[in-house]
């Protein structure tokens, strides 16, 4: 603890590092994960391949990709572009697997309710299922997010910056202290951020804290009268 409040400035440095190679693939996953998930949910055999594709990303070990992504995609291997596009693989394989994972906790009853209140596909997917599947989403976005932040660490071994830097000095001058200084910033910044994405989650879906009806119900609820007006 004595070197943390020691060099404090360094270390926070080396954190703001840290959080742009996690976060920066996090959000790369987002924007390819979400349309490309949404697309294959449907079609049974292409969401089987793309999963077991995703799976088999996933076990690539990342030192293995930072070794390989450098020539692939003409750079330095100590360039940070390294990392993030290795964990930006990495997100991608695992959101792309929970994007249908999510949409599927959406109750049939609700997506016939909106079918039947005339909602097109796409805004049908837009506005009901998508805001459904947030509370499914977001925790394994959480998980995700977690993830890539305990693995930034391990690009330090390719010398590119972060708090993996603390566990490599650490361990090369014999000085437990630095090590013990990473491990415990490092999980202060997963558990801000996972309680960041909690809160986002819950401010997202504000029916699952207030009381009011959700969206299902009140789908439900438009569909009613229909249903009273034909009879």
């Amino acid at each position: 603890m004595k070197y943390l409040v020691n060099n404090f400035a360094d270390i926070a440095g080396f954190a703001r590092t840290h959080l742009f190679l996690a976060l920066i693939p996090l959000l790369i996953g987002l924007v390819i994960a979400i349309p490309v998930g949404a697309l294959v949910r449907r079609i049974s055999w292409l969401r089987r391949v793309t999963v077991t594709i995703a799976s088999l990303a996933f076990t690539i070990p990342s030192l293995a990709l930072f070794v390989i992504i450098p020539p692939l995609a003409g750079i330095a291997t100590i360039d940070p572009l390294n990392v993030v596009i290795a964990l930006s693989i990495y997100s991608v394989a695992l959101l792309v697997i929970a994007v249908p994972a999510a949409l599927d906790s959406v109750p049939a009853a609700v997506l016939d309710s909106s079918d039947a209140i005339g909602y097109t596909r796409f805004r049908r997917i837009l506005t009901v299922e998508f805001p459904l599947a947030i509370p499914v989403f977001v925790a394994n976005l959480r998980v995700v997010a977690v993830t890539n932040i305990s693995m930034v660490t391990v690009g330090a071994l390719i010398g590119v910056g972060g708090l993996g830097k603390l566990f490599t000095q650490g361990y090369q001058r014999n000085y437990p202290d630095e090590i013990f200084a990473g491990i415990i910033v490092v999980l202060i910044l997963a558990l801000v951020v996972d309680r960041v994405l909690f809160l986002l989650g819950r401010w997202a879906t504000p029916w699952l804290q207030t009381g009011r009806p959700s969206l299902a119900q009140r789908l439900r609820l438009a569909i009613s009268p229909a249903k009273g007006a034909s009879a």
